[in-house]
């Protein structure tokens, strides 16, 4: 077949935009119809409606979604508001606070730096940071008195990637004796949010050693700071700050150009802001991360903000067992390896890496993601060995190897409604497939 003369090609691509104006962007990764990946155009239409009917409710300002399949962008739509008190309008550009959506990526530095062989899965934690060497547990978390035993071990590199350390988050555990040891330690303030961001790398390793764990090492699944301390590893290990090493060896080489720890002032009216109401609590809704400038230490569990185009790339690289645009950063056993399940049958899970996520079962735990287990028990639609995380912000992402399905959503919804969204969006794109 002889190919198209110049002018034809140039005319197609002209129609295809014209056609489908919100993919007439420049994109990150190939542009694709949806019917030639396999999508129906009139059902991801759907997407739409149901988005402006929760902004129309005055429930959440917008949402960026993205849609990959087999290596193109099949959908990408930005709808509503970027900042709801000025009214200007949400652009696939806009920069989104990544919160928890941060750990997917140090989990990934992180195994780069074990494929290099700078450290194990097995290494202890004390290892690299001795003040972390001896720590004492909770006897019984539920008992007021506080009263602690040593550690049965050391928290090792893997603990920390599957959050099965022991530590937690002071803020959303359902422990008073944990909130207040914390508190003790100088790793939370019930007036200053987020307190453990605003120490230095010295003083966040200094309270992690004066703070009880709330369960032995290994033994129980909790959502935690664990990823914070996998921060401060990698910094010793690689004798810099966590932010020059993903820059380094991650977001510099992948392409991620809106990718930061601190948002650039040329950037900052591209910065995505939530409601001034809590939809459902009908409160004030908590103040988000400044990002605007540095804080203490560089949050490897909550510190980036980037934008939905920018995690696309992140998302296909995974996708595509760890290599992209001719460049390899994972092996692809090692990407196998982070999405198989790390729980297992002893690891107790109070709950399920799908129930908080998503208010969900069907899930466990990798090394920085959760798994899907079965077609079954999930509440929504999906593919065993599916995998996916999302940050307290609102942002969401999941990546399908069966389907060859990427979906990122990006919103500033930080109230406990994002459950809801994330599992509206996933229902969206999956009933969308032929």
């Amino acid at each position: 077949m002889k190919p198209f003369p110049f002018s034809r090609r140039l005319l197609c691509m002209v129609t295809f935009a014209a056609v489908m104006p919100w993919l007439a962007v420049a994109a990150d990764l190939p542009v694709a119809t949806p019917a030639s990946k396999g999508l129906v155009a009139e059902r991801l239409a759907r997407i739409r409606p149901v988005i402006q009917a929760e902004i129309d409710a005055q429930r959440m300002p917008g949402a960026v979604v993205l849609v990959a399949r087999k290596g193109a962008v099949v959908h990408a739509e930005a709808i509503g508001l970027q900042d709801p008190a000025s009214g200007k309008a949400l652009k696939r550009d806009s920069v989104f606070r990544a919160y928890s959506m941060t750990k997917p990526l140090v989990s990934v530095l992180t195994m780069m730096m074990v494929e290099e062989g700078q450290l194990q899965l097995a290494d202890p934690v004390g290892k690299f940071l001795p003040a972390l060497s001896t720590m004492q547990v909770m006897a019984n978390p539920a008992d007021a008195s506080g009263a602690t035993v040593p550690a049965a071990r050391q928290i090792t590199v893997q603990d920390l990637l599957r959050h099965t350390s022991g530590l937690t988050y002071a803020e959303f555990t359902r422990f008073p004796s944990m909130r207040s040891a914390y508190q003790q330690a100088g790793l939370f303030s019930p007036d200053i949010p987020s307190l453990w961001i605003n120490l230095t790398p010295e003083q966040q390793v200094e309270a992690f050693a004066k703070a009880p764990l709330q369960w032995q090492p290994g033994s129980t699944w909790e959502y935690s700071l664990s990823t914070d301390m996998l921060g401060r590893v990698l910094e010793a290990v690689g004798k810099k700050p966590l932010s020059a090493l993903l820059e380094e060896k991650l977001i510099k080489p992948l392409g991620m150009k809106d990718t930061h720890f601190v948002v650039p002032a040329s950037k900052l009216d591209r910065l995505a802001q939530p409601l001034a109401i809590d939809p459902l609590t009908k409160g004030p809704m908590p103040p988000m991360l400044d990002v605007t400038k540095a804080q203490g230490n560089d949050s490897g569990g909550a510190g980036l903000s980037t934008t939905a185009d920018d995690y696309l790339r992140f998302c296909q690289m995974l996708l595509n067992g760890g290599s992209l645009d001719g460049r390899r950063y994972l092996s692809r056993s090692t990407v196998a390896l982070m999405t198989s399940d790390h729980l297992g049958p002893k690891v107790a899970t109070p709950v399920q890496p799908g129930e908080l996520l998503m208010g969900v079962q069907g899930y466990t735990f990798g090394l920085g993601f959760m798994v899907r287990q079965g077609a079954g028990m999930a509440s929504v639609p999906g593919s065993e060995g599916d995998y996916a995380w999302a940050g307290a912000g609102g942002t969401f992402f999941w990546i399908d190897p069966k389907e060859q399905l990427i979906g990122v959503m990006m919103a500033q919804t930080p109230g406990p409604i994002r459950q809801y969204y994330r599992r509206m969006v996933k229902q969206l794109v999956y009933q969308a497939l032929e």
